[in-house]
């Protein structure tokens, strides 16, 4: 794990790449601040995590590091003992954690519950949708920190790696961190309700797009040919063919819409 700060003082602000060692748009998010060195209002702590991953180019070496937490400082994987490392690490601050995905291009951000800090931060990111998934928190980082996950693009793109930057200075701009200011949206909320398991097949297909609701009744995936058919209204989120060995992705419920208040004349 490597570990750096800008800015002097304790930080109660972190930004943690690497989780995962396939997904490494965070990390050029990081490195650039590194050599850009900005000057910061507050000390930001920057993390990236899972170092011997990222040099094999692996999701993990042992278990899925965002599935392992708060670890074990004795814990008989590699990844066990990071998340306690991590952990430690993290402890009194707010966390930024970066990732990427396989099953849509547009950023969009993960949190543990819709509270007043995810309220207040969230909207003014450059993000698509807010997912809540508090219904299936165990193991992941924001089970144990106080973290606002967002998912930057497709695995392994230049685009990725864009937004990773600019969603990190967003963040880092609306807790006051960098200044300037930030421009706040209009975001749809979505809850996950269910896990969508899929058989073990040679081909997957699925047919839906993420955030679009499905139909009771509309075929949505299928595993060798054998179709699935929605049995009540959902929407998809992180839906694609190979992105899980045994999901093709989750079902939600579209929660609320965060509006923006008007700004005065």
């Amino acid at each position: 794990m490597r570990v750096a700060q800008l800015g002097s003082g304790t930080p109660e602000i972190a930004v943690v790449a690497g989780v995962h060692g396939d997904e490494p748009c965070g990390v050029r998010a990081v490195e650039r601040l590194l050599d850009e060195r900005p000057p910061v209002k507050r000390p930001v702590k920057l993390i990236v995590a899972n170092e011997a991953a990222l040099e094999r180019r692996v999701r993990f070496v042992d278990e899925d590091l965002n599935r392992t937490f708060p670890g074990h400082p004795d814990a008989p994987t590699h990844e066990g003992q990071l998340a306690h490392q991590l952990v430690e690490e993290l402890e009194d601050c707010l966390a930024f954690s970066m990732h990427s995905t396989q099953s849509h291009a547009d950023p969009f951000a993960i949190v543990n519950g819709i509270n007043e800090t995810a309220r207040e931060l969230v909207p003014q990111l450059p993000v698509a949708a807010m997912v809540e998934t508090s219904n299936f928190a165990e193991g992941r980082l924001f089970s144990k920190v106080n973290t606002i996950e967002v998912e930057c693009g497709l695995q392994g793109s230049e685009t990725a790696a864009q937004n990773a930057d600019r969603l990190t200075r967003s963040f880092l701009t609306a807790v006051g961190a960098l200044p300037g200011d930030t421009v706040a949206r209009d975001l749809p909320v979505y809850q996950l309700t269910d896990v969508i398991g899929k058989t073990q097949a040679d081909t997957y297909e699925v047919f839906v797009d993420n955030f679009t609701e499905v139909d009771a009744g509309d075929p949505f995936a299928a595993a060798d040919g054998d179709t699935q058919v929605a049995e009540e209204p959902f929407y998809p989120v992180l839906m694609s063919p190979n992105g899980y060995r045994d999901v093709f992705g989750y079902a939600a419920d579209k929660l609320e819409i965060l509006t923006t208040p008007p700004t005065a004349d």
